[in-house]
C-alpha cells in the first residue's frame, strides 16, 4: 500500500471536524513589519499560537502556497461561496487597525469592527464560549504574524442570502451569546474538554445535523450527518453505533485524534485536515481532557446490534457473492479475508462502526477515492488506500460497499450502484 501522505477524501471515525471562515470586515493596505499588540509578552503570543492552531484558523485562513492568514479562500455553502477575510496585521486589508476589545467582540457577539452581521459559516456560535483571556492570547498572536496587503474578496451569496439582515432571524433561531461556563459537578478535566470541544475545536459544525436554513438545533448537538457541499458525512458522537466513543478506551481516542491512527478507526478527508492542521500540535493534557469528554456524550442510540438488512434473495445473493470477489482482488491483502485487518495501519472492517453507520457516503467514497491519514508528529509516514474510481464500475463499487457491510456480522444496508454513481460524479467536479 502506499504512503504518501494527502489529505483528502473520507471520514472513518469520530471527532472533531473543521471549520469555519471569520468574515471579517476590514478595508485596504499597505505592507508593514510585523508588530506584535501593544503590551503582549512573548508567552502571550505563544499562547496565541497554540489557541489559533487548536482553532485551526488556517484551515479557511490560508490559501495553501500563500501567506499565512492572508484570507480569501473560498468556502461553498448551499446559499452562495463566501471568501475568508485577511486576519494578517496589515492596517487596511487585514486587521492591523483592530483592537483587542473589537476582537474580543467579534467572537462573543458574531459581529464585526462595524456592527455588521457575520454570516454562520464563521462559528461563531462556538467561538463565543471563547474567554477573554484567550481571546486576547489569539489577538497578539495575529497582531505578530507578517502583515500581508491582500484586498478582501466579495462574498458571491445568491439572492435574498446576500441581504445581511436576514441574519437577525437565524441569529434568533440559532445563536447563544456567552462564554463557557463550567460544569461544577465535572471534574477540571473534563470541562477543559469541553470548552475545547464546544468552543475553539467547534466540533459541533459538522457532527451536528444542519437544517435548510444552515442552522442546528442544540437538542440535536453532536448527532452527525452530512457536511454541505463537502459530500461527506460526520458521523454521530452520541451514538455508540456510529462514531460515538462511550466504549472507546481513552488511549485509543487520544491517539485518533493527536495521530490520526488508532486501534479502532482511522481518520480521513475532513477529519484528516483538522488533526494535520491542528489537533496533533495540541498539548497531550489537552487531547486528552477532549478525548475525556467525548467520552463522556451520552448513547441516545442503543449499540445493541440491529438485524442484518441483506435480503434473502437470489439477486441479493448474487451482489455478496460480486462483491466477495471485488473484495478478495482489491481488498483482502491489506484488511484480511477475514475483515479484521492489520490494525493501526490497516483498520479492521468487521464490527468497524463506521462502516455500518445508516449513511453510506463514506465507505462509498473510500472505495472510490481512497483513504489516507494525516502525515503527524507521531505517525509521520502513514499508511493509505489507493484509489478504485478508475477500476471498478458502479456495479463493482455497490457489490463491494455492500459486502464490507453485510460481512462479517456487520449490519449495514445494502448500497446500489446509483448511490457509487452519484459520488463518483461528485467527486470527477
Amino acid at each position: 500500500m502506499p504512503t504518501t501522505v494527502r489529505r483528502n477524501p473520507f471520514i472513518l471515525a469520530a471527532a472533531v471536524l473543521p471549520a469555519a471562515v471569520a468574515f471579517l470586515a476590514a478595508s485596504q493596505s499597505q505592507p508593514q513589519t510585523a508588530q506584535a499588540a501593544p503590551g503582549a509578552s512573548a508567552s502571550q503570543i505563544e499562547r496565541g499560537r497554540y489557541l489559533a492552531q487548536a482553532g485551526d484558523c488556517i484551515a479557511c485562513h490560508t490559501v495553501p502556497g500563500k501567506p499565512i492568514f492572508s484570507g480569501n479562500r473560498a468556502l461553498p455553502t448551499p446559499f452562495g461561496t463566501l471568501y475568508a477575510p485577511n486576519i494578517t496585521p496589515d492596517p487596511k486589508t487585514g486587521i492591523g487597525k483592530w483592537s483587542a476589545d473589537e476582537f474580543y467582540n467579534m467572537l462573543h457577539t458574531g459581529r464585526s469592527r462595524d456592527g455588521s452581521l457575520l454570516y454562520p459559516a464563521m462559528p461563531f456560535a462556538s467561538y463565543t464560549k471563547v474567554t477573554r483571556a484567550d481571546s486576547d492570547a489569539i489577538f497578539a498572536y495575529l497582531k505578530s504574524v507578517p502583515p500581508v496587503v491582500q484586498q478582501n474578496r466579495p462574498h458571491e451569496m445568491r439572492f435574498p442570502y446576500n441581504n445581511r439582515a436576514l441574519l437577525i432571524g437565524w441569529r434568533t433561531l440559532y445563536f447563544e451569546e456567552g462564554e463557557y461556563k463550567p460544569d461544577k459537578t465535572k471534574s477540571a478535566e473534563w470541562n477543559r474538554g469541553a470548552y475545547l470541544v464546544q468552543g475553539l475545536g467547534h466540533c459541533a459544525m459538522c457532527h451536528t445535523p444542519i437544517n435548510a436554513l444552515g442552522g442546528s438545533s442544540e437538542a440535536k448537538a453532536f448527532q452527525g450527518g452530512l457536511i454541505p457541499m463537502q459530500h461527506w458525512y460526520a458521523p454521530s458522537l452520541t451514538s455508540n453505533r456510529e462514531a460515538g466513543l462511550g466504549e472507546w478506551d481513552i488511549r485509543d481516542i487520544v491517539d485518533l485524534l493527536q495521530t490520526g491512527v488508532s486501534r479502532r478507526g482511522v481518520v480521513f478527508g475532513p477529519m484528516a485536515e483538522v488533526t494535520y492542521n491542528s489537533l496533533q500540535y495540541l498539548s497531550d493534557e489537552d487531547v486528552r481532557a477532549m478525548a475525556v469528554y467525548l467520552k463522556s456524550l451520552p448513547d441516545k442510540e442503543t449499540s445493541a446490534a440491529a438485524p442484518n438488512q441483506l435480503p434473502n434473495t437470489p439477486e441479493a445473493v448474487q451482489v455478496f457473492s460480486e462483491g466477495r470477489r471485488v473484495y478478495e482482488a482489491k481488498c483482502a491483502v491489506c484488511h484480511g479475508s477475514d475483515g479484521r485487518g492489520m490494525p493501526p495501519h490497516y483498520p479492521p472492517l468487521a464490527n468497524n462502526q463506521s462502516i455500518e453507520m445508516e449513511s453510506a457516503v463514506n465507505p462509498i467514497r473510500m472505495v472510490l477515492n481512497g483513504g489516507y491519514p494525516p502525515g503527524t508528529r507521531k505517525n509521520p509516514m502513514p499508511y493509505g488506500m489507493p484509489p478504485f474510481a478508475q477500476e471498478l464500475s458502479d456495479v463493482e463499487v455497490a457489490a463491494v460497499v455492500t459486502y464490507i457491510r453485510t460481512a462479517w456480522g456487520n449490519r449495514g444496508a445494502p448500497v446500489t450502484p446509483r448511490e457509487a454513481n452519484a459520488l463518483r460524479a461528485v467527486t470527477m467536479e
